[in-house]
């Protein structure tokens, strides 16, 4: 069975459908440490190759530990990967959209991104829900594969704008193919 196919259709596989022969591709893996527990994000090179290798670097230089969840709205979306924890912060390297046909469907990981299509740097969002709205617009480079509910304990925001007073924070992000 494609595993692509079955993104592009909304439909969420499981970590041992990852590999070869039914085993994880631990290069392209993420274990994102939350206070509750270990979330487990399956990266698309194939998809978004610049963005994957974006993430892949900072979280190898360890630049998401201790990164808080600036932006979380309830049934949507929480955002973070701003160390300045404002939402105006990120790494200081912009890129390039890799925008593709992955579906914004529950634990889909892209980059925020301004009004420019080419702004994103280093912030996230994780969508709780199907926001079809997003397709196409924004670059998918990853799925949750494990730990969404850890994801949905994350401390959310008041209002419509998501900002979150003492916000929770990654405790850390990490290549599997590291630990």
């Amino acid at each position: 069975m494609n595993k692509w196919k079955n993104r592009d259709l909304g439909i969420k596989h499981s970590p041992a459908d990852t590999g070869a022969g039914g085993a994880q591709d631990l290069e392209n893996t993420l274990y994102l440490e939350l206070k509750d527990g270990r979330v487990v994000i399956e990266l698309f090179p194939e998809l978004a190759p610049n963005h994957v290798a974006r993430i892949k670097e900072l979280c190898r230089q360890n630049f998401y530990d201790g990164i808080v969840f600036h932006r979380v709205i309830d049934g949507f979306m929480a955002q973070t990967g701003d160390p300045t924890g404002t939402g105006m912060g990120g790494s200081g390297q912009n890129l390039s959209a890799e925008f593709n046909a992955t579906r914004h469907v529950r634990g889909t990981c892209s980059m925020a991104r301004a009004q420019d299509p080419n702004s994103a740097d280093s912030q996230f969002y994780i969508v709780f829900q199907p926001a079809s709205h997003l397709d196409g617009q924004y670059t998918a480079w990853g799925q949750v594969v494990s730990g969404m509910d850890h994801v949905d304990s994350v401390k959310k925001g008041a209002g419509g704008n998501g900002e979150v007073s003492d916000p929770d924070s990654i405790v850390s992000m990490r290549v599997a193919a590291d630990v």
